[in-house]
């Protein structure tokens, strides 16, 4: 059989190459395991991977203040903030922000903010073995008067990609969630 190739394509977990054959028009795949699973190893910590896996990756607040600062309140400063693929979650001083971009362009872009004075309860859970990864999850309060006779709670669940300490997050919202049920019940 005659081969010739058309094309290369490199392909993150390792050497792909498709070719093309010139009499049937077929494609045929050659992989090498040995570079695939080297390929998995170098590439796992990678934000497009952590993208895919839907975990969140750490920003620099200065990427952040350049590309969401639009966004913030009089006085409101970005403490950390996160992406994920087009997506970012950032915390600032005041409140949590989630962006999420819509569409193929990316142009439209929805913006949701959770009161820091909302939050009442955090659970964390680390990453195990593997490709676990890591979560936490912060309940808030949704209805605009704390102390009203009907309460709506939400809780939000964020993954981070396993080389990613959550406790200091975890204890600074642990912190403001005690807190704030103290304020609420008046007991602070």
């Amino acid at each position: 059989m005659n081969l010739f190739v058309l094309y290369y394509v490199g392909v993150i977990l390792g050497k792909k190459i498709i070719k093309k054959t010139k009499e049937s028009g077929a494609f045929i795949m050659a992989f090498g395991m040995k570079d695939v699973l080297n390929g998995a190893k170098s590439v796992a910590g990678s934000n497009l991977v952590q993208g895919v896996l839907n975990n969140y990756s750490e920003m620099t607040t200065e990427d952040m203040q350049k590309e969401y600062g639009m966004y913030l309140m009089d006085g409101e400063e970005i403490t950390v903030g996160f992406k994920l693929v087009r997506d970012a979650l950032i915390f600032t001083n005041k409140r949590i922000i989630f962006t999420d971009k819509q569409g193929a362009t990316g142009v439209k872009m929805r913006v949701t903010s959770i009161n820091l004075f909302s939050v009442v309860d955090v659970t964390m859970e680390t990453a195990g073995f593997g490709f676990d990864d890591s979560e936490l999850t912060f309940t808030y309060i949704k209805t605009a008067d704390l102390k009203a006779h009907e309460v709506q709670y939400v809780s939000h669940k964020l993954e981070f990609p396993k080389k990613y300490n959550v406790q200091p997050l975890y204890k600074l919202l642990q912190e403001l969630a005690y807190n704030n049920c103290l304020r609420i019940n008046g007991l602070d």
